[in-house]
Order: C-alpha cells, then structure tokens, then sequence
C-alpha cells in the first residue's frame, strides 16, 4: 500500500460551529477540519436570508399599510439569573466587550484552553458570523474565533497503483486534543453564559446584516443542520485540485476537495464535519446535541 507523507497544515482551521460557552460551543463546528482552498480566496460578503416576496406595488398610495412585521420568534431566550455568571451585572457594550467575554470564558474552560484554542479579539462578532456560515457553502476563515490546529492534514493512495486518495484514519488524532475540550465543557454552564451574553450576540446578528431576525432561531436551524450530517461509512475520497500556471502553489494542501459531487456540494459546517473522521464526528454531534435541547424550546 502506497501512503502520502503527511501534508503541512493549513494556516487555519476550525472548530464550528466550538463548544466553549455557549457562544464557542455554538460556533462550535466551526474548528472542525482542514481550510478549504476556496475559504482562503476572496470571499463575497455573506447576503442576508431572503425575505418573503415582495408583492407588486399598489396603484394606490400605501401609506396607511401596516409596516412588516418581523419572523415571529421560534426559540426565546430565557433571561439569566443573577447567579448565572453575574447575570446582575450590566453587560458592556459590544465594541467594548473583549475583556468581559475573555474572563467569561477563562471562567469556563479555564486560561490554558483559552489561549490555546481561541481567537478572543472580537469573539462575539466572531461566533455570531461563523455560526451564521456554517450553514452556507462558505465560512471565511477570517471570522473565525479559534486558532489553528496543531498537525498535519494526511491522505492515503488506494491500492493497486491508483492516483485515488481518501482522508488517511490517522488524520483525525490532531483533533482529538479539541474534541477531548469540547467534550469536558459543562453544558450547562456554556448555556447559562450563552443566555448572560445573549444580547450581545443579538446585536452583532443584526450588525451582520440580519435587522429584525433572532440569533437563536438561527442557532437552532445551524444546530438542525450539523447534526443531520451523515457520517461516512468509509474515509471520503478527495481530490487535489489542478492549478495551472508558472509559478507552484506554495500551499497545495488546501486544494483538496470531496471526489464526490455530493459531498462537495454540502455546506462548509458539513463538509468540516466529514473530515475530522468518524468517532471525532459522533462525539461533536453529541455535544451539539446537548446544547440544542438547552437552547430550543423543542
């Protein structure tokens, strides 16, 4: 059997959608898998969710039209209690957050994790637009809130002399030290911060380009959607991507996509979750599981 050496990592990699509080635990497929080559190109801003059709304009003045109502919403957030992580305590405002959410969630997964793990510049903004992604067919890697993952994305030839080549079983063990994280949060705790840090979370959805919708019943619909992911019965194929051109890729171990047109085809929360292998997907799924059923109302 022919094994390729070990490629060096990418610059960054994800999560979502983690699991530090709330906020992280959400996010937390985010710090799932390796960079997809489209993720470090230029991305387009992400367009809001499509409203309801516009019907055609009146012939006669609208002026006594009620305005639109808002998305009624799905999945209330409960108010804190005092004892929830100082829930007496004003929350600062967002642009000047930073040190409040970092010695909220040194509080929760201690300071090692924190800085091992997490991007906490900007973290509300972050988790909130990761989040949002997730469900999309991008999740720009500038938005995410967690460092990149020690080790080395590896892939494996098939036998016989083939040029096919599957995610190596080996390759999941970087993300174990995460996983193992993810898995020692209180999800209790996470929610309990999730509902304290909750309008800031709101605002930066709105901020976002979301006026009027709920962050949560976003969550929720994220959440819905990661968990759904099918975990493979065998390591995906994959594909390095030609690039044509004088001058080599310096980085050719962020071209690789899914062989399959229909695993491409899923969103990046999905695609991250079929590359961190198979047990490191159940135990992720797991803890998404847990959070949602402290987050929605069914």
């Amino acid at each position: 059997m022919n094994e390729r050496p070990p490629s060096p990592p990418p610059p960054k990699s994800l999560m979502p959608i983690a699991a530090l509080v709330a906020v992280g635990i959400l996010a937390v497929a985010g710090y799932f898998g390796w960079q997809h080559h489209q993720a470090s190109r230029q991305t387009p801003p992400v367009p809001p969710m499509p409203d309801a059709p516009v019907a055609a304009a009146p012939t006669e003045p609208a002026a006594s039209a009620p305005p639109a109502s808002p998305p009624a919403i799905e999945h209330p957030v409960e108010e804190p209690l005092a004892q929830e992580g100082g829930g007496s305590t004003p929350l600062p405002a967002l642009a000047d957050a930073d040190p409040y959410v970092r010695e909220r969630l040194i509080e929760l997964i201690g300071r090692q994790n924190v800085l091992g793990f997490l991007q906490v510049d900007g973290f509300v903004r972050r988790a909130v637009a990761t989040v949002d992604n997730l469900a999309r067919s991008h999740a720009p890697v500038m938005a995410w809130p967690f460092n990149p993952t020690p080790g080395r994305f590896a892939t494996r030839k098939a036998e016989g002399g083939s040029a096919a080549e599957t995610i190596h079983p080996d390759n999941g063990a970087r993300y174990q030290p995460w996983v193992r994280m993810v898995e020692s949060v209180d999800s209790d705790r996470a929610v309990a911060l999730y509902r304290r840090l909750y309008p800031l979370l709101q605002q930066a959805y709105e901020d976002l380009g979301f006026p009027g919708r709920y962050f949560n019943d976003r969550l929720v619909q994220v959440l819905d959607h990661l968990i759904a992911t099918p975990v493979p019965d065998a390591p995906p194929a994959v594909t390095l991507v030609e690039v044509k051109g004088p001058v080599p890729s310096a980085r050719p171990w962020v071209r690789y996509e899914f062989a399959d047109p229909s695993l491409e085809a899923r969103s990046a929360g999905q695609k991250i979750l079929l590359r961190v292998g198979p047990d490191n997907q159940r135990r992720l799924q797991a803890k998404l599981v847990e959070i949602r059923a402290r987050v929605a109302r069914r």
